[in-house]
């Protein structure tokens, strides 16, 4: 119940943060241009709070359903407009008054992405140290010649501080296709340049498993067999395993770490296993039959335990990024362009089939990674927001009516044309876009019930 509380509540801080920045760029602009606002809105329906402000026309509304917004401005189109106020109607503005209107609710949402990334570059992050464990064999990064122990210190001309920057730049420099030069430095210093084949990467499903998909796995530090949790009933807890025992051998064969115990224990489902272990300044020997589970046609065996992490297990794999305001800038700037560009992308290889609907996602989609992204901090949570202010900014550039995109098409044809397109040929388009963006939300509904259920 926490959880669901924790997801909701940090959607709708999402999404009235992102409405009201979005709204506020056409209400601001409106007005340094002489445009008369009769209404800034957070939300639809019912009115739950209104106000104003001495000497301000603008009724100023926080609504009922907290879904979107709106900025309503004096327009003959609507309403009949005294004489008197001819002059401040948006139908009768230059075109390139009425363009810097609507592009403004994305432009802020793009300013405001850019500024959150600044902060966040200022005030640091943390993240992994860029180095290389296990290189799959015959994958596109093993015939570029990658090897385990490779420390990452730029992809093309990106300096790679943390595995994160890695994935994003990789991905950023290699959705083109084009052959990517990355540099690495090898544990005896010296420095190597790897060529990753732009044309194999083309084909890779641009996702959080990118490098992945090339063969590129981060080093992580070696766990200890210890037993950190038992499931009540399960194998482990039956035989007579603790918490804080360690796993010494399995068959007489040496655990060296957690994994070898994991690997140990899902090739040998329903076989005893003889584990020595050590508790305390005591040696045991316990027999346990890891029990046979089948998950999507694949037999594993499970005992029913978990790991206990030691407390400074990341501490040499961890790194502390931040830059002076300048620096900052620049690195926000640079965000800003990645994310925006590698977005389009994205888009344009889903319309084209080449890349997978999975990367859209519904309000409950966003609502989980809200949730998710609040409960690892502060930090996660500003980086939630960059990003979804900046594909706020970017849907509502499409060229598709009713979106802001939809209306500079308008204005576009206007200004080629030299008129305004009629009231019914608007209307029609209006039909349309509405249509397109329910198909849309339709299937990103689909897309995200399908993979909840999954």
């Amino acid at each position: 119940m926490l959880d669901l509380l924790l997801k909701l509540g940090a959607f709708l801080v999402a999404i009235i943060v992102l409405v009201t920045v979005h709204e506020f760029g056409h209400f601001w602009v409106a007005r340094r241009l002489g445009v008369k606002v009769l209404r800034f809105s957070i939300g639809f329906g019912r009115p739950l709070l209104t106000w104003r402000r001495r000497a301000d026309p603008t009724e100023y509304v926080i609504a009922a359903i907290p879904a979107g917004g709106y900025v309503k401005m004096l327009d003959e189109r609507e309403e009949p407009v005294p004489e008197a106020e001819l002059g401040q109607a948006f139908n009768r503005q230059r075109l390139w008054v009425r363009s810097a209107i609507v592009v403004a609710g994305p432009a802020f949402n793009f300013l405001f992405a850019f500024l959150l990334y600044w902060l966040l570059f200022m005030a640091g992050e943390s993240g992994l140290k860029p180095e290389i464990g296990e290189v799959v064999p015959q994958s596109i990064a093993a015939d570029a010649g990658f090897e385990s122990g490779d420390l990452v210190l730029a992809v093309e001309d990106r300096p790679t501080p943390t595995w994160s920057a890695v994935w994003l730049s990789t991905l950023a420099e290699g959705i083109g296709g084009d052959d990517l030069s990355i540099r690495v430095q090898r544990p005896d210093g010296s420095e190597r340049v790897r060529v990753l084949d732009g044309g194999r990467l083309a084909g890779i499903e641009p996702s959080q498993g990118f490098l992945d998909a090339i063969g590129l796995q981060r080093a992580s530090p070696r766990i200890p067999a210890v037993i950190g949790e038992l499931i009540p009933g399960e194998p482990a807890a039956e035989a007579g395993l603790e918490v804080g025992d360690r796993v010494l051998q399995i068959d007489g064969a040496e655990v060296s770490d957690w994994q070898t115990l994991v690997e140990a224990v899902q090739t040998r489902p329903d076989h005893v296993l003889r584990l020595t272990i050590e508790r305390g300044a005591e040696r045991m020997t316990l027999s346990i039959r890891p029990r046979l589970v089948e998950a999507q046609g694949q037999v594993s065996g499970r005992i029913g335990a978990g790991v206990l992490y030691p407390e400074d297990l990341l501490a040499e794999q961890e790194v502390w990024v931040n830059y002076g305001p300048i620096d900052a800038a620049a690195q926000a700037g640079r965000r800003v362009v990645d994310v925006s560009v590698l977005t389009l992308q994205i888009v344009g290889k889903m319309l084209i089939g080449t890349a997978s609907v999975e990367n859209i996602s519904s309000p409950i989609g966003i609502a989980n990674a809200a949730g998710q992204t609040a409960s690892y901090g502060v930090a996660s949570f500003v980086q939630f927001l960059a990003l979804l202010s900046l594909s706020l900014g970017l849907i509502n550039l499409f060229p598709i009516p009713v979106l802001d995109g939809g209306h500079l098409l308008y204005f576009a044809i206007e200004g080629v044309i030299g008129r305004p397109l009629s009231e019914g040929v608007q209307q029609q388009g209006q039909r349309i876009g509405i249509a397109l963006l329910v198909s849309l939300m339709a299937l990103a509904f689909y897309v995200d019930i399908t993979r909840f259920l999954n």
